[in-house]
């Protein structure tokens, strides 16, 4: 009898034993999913498994370094969205309210991953990588505007004799905007006319299509401001290159002028109008200093590949420190950016559908 509660007990205490390892091995997992820590970086850069296999794509297809801070940024903003549905999923919503977000967050996010993918040429389409957006390059003469209207005024700035080469550096920033803006616009348009589609040929319509419907309401309007924004940037663009700078100008970034310009017509206070245009103030010096960290990282990079080439350990360490540093430091300003300027057009998009009802 002895014998068997010794048996027992030994079973008991390998049991604490074994739950207590489980328990440590729970927390070292969850740990090990926090930002930053160095076994969620082992395990994948984002905490989401898609996000993981779009920038194992982007790092496959070799971007430039620059491109891949950016993508980086792109799928951060994502992975914040989608990580705080999960939290408000967690929390406890109704049923009803639960299947309604779900839907609307999955029809979401399959536009905003199809809208990444063609933004850095990763759908497979030879043609459909959107243009540099960090202006490291002047351009002026081996890129193209991909539009006679946009070529015809660049041509037509550039040989009158209005701006000197800080000003034309300045217009060519503005232009290569508004080709993104467009080339931006169309992918939307594509995604939404295939998902009208797609609904149009359902033969038994469902309660989760009305959900749809309904989202696709939001992306015409979203449209409705994207073309807006277009057509007065091509009517300044219009104004600028026949008439030059304006010397009391408020901004010089494009996303800063299209934000002020819309921001005007937009349903706003004068104190609102007010704190709007300082806010807008340091989202550019924000702009400012990414785009000096991506210059920075660009000449890093260039740096770095020469080193590579002379065999020479300690300068290439050096070099791959600082190229990580501007890297890093270059991701998490193109995150603040990106995050700032969703705040910001969300913003201004309530004030310019509050004119419209």
């Amino acid at each position: 009898m002895s014998a068997v509660w010794e048996l027992l007990a030994l079973s008991s205490s390998l049991l604490l034993v074994v739950l207590a390892q489980g328990g440590k091995y729970s927390r070292e997992v969850n740990e090990a999913a926090t930002a930053g820590s160095p076994k969620r970086q082992e395990a994948g850069e984002f905490r989401v498994v898609k996000l993981n296999q779009i920038w194992e794509k982007a790092q496959r297809l070799h971007l430039s370094a620059v491109k891949l801070a950016e993508l980086h940024s792109d799928l951060k903003i994502q992975e914040k969205d989608e990580l705080s549905w999960k939290k408000l999923k967690a929390e406890g919503l109704d049923e009803d309210g639960e299947k309604e977000a779900k839907l609307r967050r999955n029809l979401n996010d399959s536009w905003k991953i199809k809208v990444i993918m063609t933004k850095y040429g990763m759908n497979g389409k030879k043609d459909a990588q959107l243009v540099d957006t960090n202006y490291i390059k002047d351009g002026t003469e081996s890129d193209v505007l991909d539009d006679p209207r946009l070529e015809k005024l660049w041509s037509k700035a550039k040989t009158s004799g209005k701006f000197s080469d800080q000003e034309l550096d300045k217009l060519w920033r503005e232009f290569k905007h508004h080709k993104e803006k467009i080339h931006e616009y169309n992918i939307l348009l594509e995604t939404v006319s295939r998902t009208e589609e797609i609904h149009k040929n359902m033969i038994n319509p469902s309660e989760e299509d009305q959900f749809k419907e309904e989202i696709l309401h939001g992306k015409h309007t979203e449209l409705k401001d994207k073309m807006r924004s277009i057509n007065q940037g091509l009517d300044r663009l219009r104004k600028i290159s026949h008439q030059g700078y304006d010397t009391a100008s408020e901004f010089d970034e494009p996303r800063v002028i299209d934000l002020w310009d819309m921001a005007k017509s937009a349903n706003f206070t004068e104190k609102e109008l007010e704190s709007f245009r300082e806010e807008l103030k340091h989202f550019e010096a924000k702009i400012e200093k990414h785009h000096h960290y991506q210059k920075q990282l660009e000449i890093s990079h260039q740096k770095l590949k020469h080193v590579e080439g002379t065999g020479d350990k300690d300068h290439l360490s050096r070099n791959k420190e600082k190229y990580v540093m501007l890297e890093e430091k270059t991701k998490e300003l193109g995150y603040k950016v990106k995050k700032h300027l969703q705040d910001l057009s969300s913003r201004l998009s309530r004030g310019l559908q509050h004119n419209e009802l």
